[in-house]
């Protein structure tokens, strides 16, 4: 076994979603539109970026897949079938309070060696305090 390990944001992009709704706020998604794959309206995408709201009430027959958040959902009053997929969510929150999560990049900027190169950063020295009488 090597330790690889499949992405975390599925999972907590499903139970960030559940948390939001059963405390009766409104799940709004950020999505990096030029993510290859992300389908939506065009209209709805400002600066390469799409807020969508996700709420059950403004959404039909939504699929949080582990590769894959699809939906519908109505832009302009027309029907249009949304896909993104989940890389591209950049962050989802609460609408009426902003608390929720933003997504780090995944893991597949380290160097194809593995190495972290953070790992060489030393840690700070402990401040030299003396007791003044």
């Amino acid at each position: 076994m090597t330790g690889d390990m499949t992405s975390n944001r599925p999972y907590l992009l499903r139970a960030l979603y559940d948390w939001i709704g059963d405390n009766g706020m409104t799940p709004h998604i950020l999505v990096d539109a030029a993510v290859e794959g992300v389908d939506v309206p065009d209209q709805a995408i400002q600066k390469g970026k799409v807020i969508l709201n996700i709420d059950q009430a403004a959404v039909q027959n939504i699929d949080m897949g582990n590769d894959w958040l699809k939906f519908s959902a109505r832009f302009s009053g027309r029907q249009f079938k949304v896909a993104v997929p989940v890389e591209a969510v950049l962050a989802i929150y609460s609408k009426e309070n902003g608390q929720g999560m933003m997504f780090a990049q995944d893991d597949e900027s380290l160097p194809p060696d593995g190495s972290d190169p953070d790992a060489t950063i030393k840690p700070a020295k402990r401040p030299h305090l003396k007791i003044v009488k």
